[in-house]
């Protein structure tokens, strides 16, 4: 996750994960032996403009372990699991920058539907 998260410094990230899993938050690995090769964050959720969907927060595949469709199986899993607790739909968000993932996502078939803005507050 850190390679998806650089910022995040362990004590915070620590808080924060278990935060989110107090909300419903799930973490779901590919592992090889010991070794994580990807990590996806997610949580299934309702609202009007969805239904009941299953959002996926973070997916990442270890920098030393990319193209070698582990991305792809753990993604087929996070589909998998939303159909089977019957969600109507799947959604992410990506970074404008993150093209490679973008074309991993539309080779997923996953559709451009919407721009995200945000405002930060200090």
């Amino acid at each position: 996750m850190v390679q998806l998260r650089p910022n995040l410094q362990s004590a915070e990230f620590v808080g924060q994960i278990q935060q989110q899993f107090d909300r419903g938050y799930q973490l779901v690995s590919l592992r090889r032996d010991n070794l994580v090769l990807a990590v996806a964050g997610f949580h299934i959720s309702t609202n009007l403009a969805w239904g009941k969907h299953l959002y996926i927060e973070d997916l990442v595949v270890d920098g030393g372990h990319q193209s070698q469709q582990y991305g792809q199986r753990l993604f087929q899993w996070l589909i998998d699991f939303a159909r089977q607790h019957h969600c109507a739909q799947a959604h992410l968000d990506s970074g404008v920058q993150r093209f490679s993932a973008h074309r991993f996502y539309l080779h997923q078939r996953l559709e451009i539907r919407s721009h995200h803005f945000a405002m930060t507050f200090n």
